[in-house]
């Protein structure tokens, strides 16, 4: 089935990641940009896997999402911080959940407006202690709760869907997106069924969904009814997230992880914890800048 909508995904990066996550690709410079949660660092390469760079953060660090007019922000596990690649600096921007030490960022997504929309998760993975929120450049408000483990989100083209993943429950919600940022009709698009949990996810340009599944060695991709039509097959079994790049924005990186492999099953999956590439036959979305 994957051939009908990819080509096979190769690996570009041996990072061997514990948890990669947050897949991104910033088309100003052509450079591939994504985290390692667990193993507290952002990582950097250009679009073929060379000119790598990495850095430590100072907790566990969710996702980062370009800032227009350069630079980026991170989510660490109190809040947002502009992180500042020169120095490796992280710069406090707007304390979110630090009251929640439980608690740490999974995942986020800057919508066509510069809006950042972003989950948070029980790091212990049990409590339905997580929230989806939205920040606007000045205001973080709180938009979701009730999930143990969020992931996503993605905004379908016309920028009147948000999708949003509740990994445990196996289950993405799809939410009416109002063009001032409220969410209405909160709704059960897809109950995965298959082997894994969703992921993090994007939405390409004819409006599918593309899924990364954590222990289902697959991406899936679903059309806007929700009904699956491809899936692209991978050497490991944890798929955490996708970003669609390169100058057609058909070349496709995909973070993976080690995070709850046995020695054993390591051994079977050497390129587990890898930053992945394949080509897409569809283009995706541009990245858009969080706007402050």
């Amino acid at each position: 089935m994957s051939s009908s909508i990819a080509t096979a995904p190769s690996c570009m990066w041996d990072v061997k990641a514990t948890l990669g996550e947050g897949a991104l690709w910033d088309a100003a410079r052509g450079q591939v940009w994504f985290v390692d949660i667990k193993g507290r660092r952002i990582h950097r390469c250009d679009e073929i896997g060379g000119a790598r760079r990495s850095w430590d953060a100072p907790s566990q660090v969710g996702f980062v999402a370009p800032l227009e007019g350069g630079g980026m922000v991170c989510g660490l596990e109190d809040g947002l911080y502009r992180f500042v690649e020169q120095t490796g600096e992280f710069a406090p921007l707007v304390k979110v959940e630090a009251d929640l030490p439980g608690n740490r960022f999974n995942d986020g997504h800057v919508d066509a407006k510069g809006r950042l929309w972003f989950g948070s998760m029980d790091n212990g993975e049990t409590a339905p202690t997580g929230a989806l929120y939205r920040f606007d450049g000045a205001l973080v408000a709180g938009m979701d709760s009730g999930y143990i483990i969020t992931n996503g989100p993605a905004v379908s083209p016309d920028g009147r869907t948000l999708y949003h993943t509740d990994t445990l429950a196996k289950r993405i919600y799809a939410f009416h997106l109002t063009p001032n940022g409220a969410l209405e009709s909160k709704r059960t698009f897809i109950e995965l069924e298959a082997p894994g949990h969703p992921d993090g996810m994007a939405v390409d340009a004819e409006g599918h969904l593309w899924v990364a599944t954590f222990g289902g060695w697959r991406i899936d991709r679903f059309d806007p009814q929700g009904v699956k039509v491809g899936e692209v097959r991978f050497p490991c079994s944890n798929i955490t997230k996708l970003a669609f790049g390169g100058e057609d924005l058909r070349t496709v990186y995909v973070t993976t992880a080690r995070k709850g492999l046995s020695e054993d099953q390591l051994r079977e999956q050497p390129l587990a914890g890898g930053l992945f590439t394949f080509q897409s036959r569809t283009p995706g979305l541009a990245q858009h800048l969080l706007r402050i």
